[in-house]
């Protein structure tokens, strides 16, 4: 299947498996990733890992991965400069990456020294395309854009498959897409240029930074910093 979309570099398209849906106290188990280049060629690697913690039964249910099946796996911390090298500067694709698969990518890799730079990469989302035509999950996106059912979801690699093959659907779908990452990344991902951060999290006002959620959205950091410790503090230790 040719890739829909004009590259002007890389493109890594991928998901993950953890042993919860914490960001900062849950673990990577697999990673499974296709990477695209601008001619076309593609790369595809799925590493199993060993979280190096217990893996919940409840998880277990979700994708079939046992503390079993993967206690001689090698740990992120053994696997990271090869994740890092494939990923490369390439920019990113997924399903709902944004929320869970990025930021959790990020804190492993800051987990063992590494730095991870996503807010400079553009993204490619096909929840979001789909949520804004045809607002679903996954598997049945699967079976609206390509026409088939997912029967193996919730399996990293099978999953990236499968966006791969949804996101090429949906450019047939929808001709009106933009064939560009830039027009892309502008279209689904717009940014404020008041956000510190691509979530807006914190926001720039009046030249002063502030909380931009919870009871304390709209106090300046500074504020905080002097009067309310404690709130910074919950803000360090949690999946922000």
């Amino acid at each position: 299947m040719k890739f829909p979309v004009s590259l002007d570099k890389p493109l890594v398209i991928f998901d993950i498996e953890a042993t919860g849906l914490s960001v900062r106290s849950d673990r990577i188990i697999e990673l499974a990733a296709i990477r695209i280049e601008p001619d076309g060629t593609r790369t595809e690697k799925c590493w199993l890992l060993n979280p190096t913690i217990p893996i919940p039964i409840e998880t277990t249910a979700i994708h079939g991965i046992t503390d079993d099946i993967v206690k001689d796996c090698p740990t992120f911390r053994e696997k990271a400069l090869e994740i890092l090298m494939f990923f490369g500067e390439a920019d990113l694709g997924g399903f709902a990456a944004g929320h869970f698969d990025i930021p959790i990518l990020v804190e492993e890799f800051a987990r063992v020294g590494m730095s991870f730079d996503a807010d400079g990469r553009r993204v490619l989302d096909a929840q979001k395309i789909f949520h804004a035509r045809e607002p679903r999950d996954l598997t049945a996106a699967v079976k609206y854009y390509c026409g088939h059912g997912h029967e193996d979801a919730h399996g990293a690699e099978a999953d990236t498959r499968a966006t791969l093959e949804v996101l090429i659907g949906q450019f047939e779908k929808y001709e009106d897409l933009p064939r560009s990452m830039d027009a892309l990344d502008r279209m689904f991902n717009p940014i404020d240029p008041f956000n510190a951060d691509r979530r807006g999290l914190l926001r720039w006002v009046n030249g002063k930074l502030v909380v931009n959620f919870g009871k304390k959205k709209g106090m300046e950091l500074e504020e905080l910093a002097k009067n309310e410790k404690n709130f910074l503090k919950w803000i360090v230790k949690g999946d922000f």
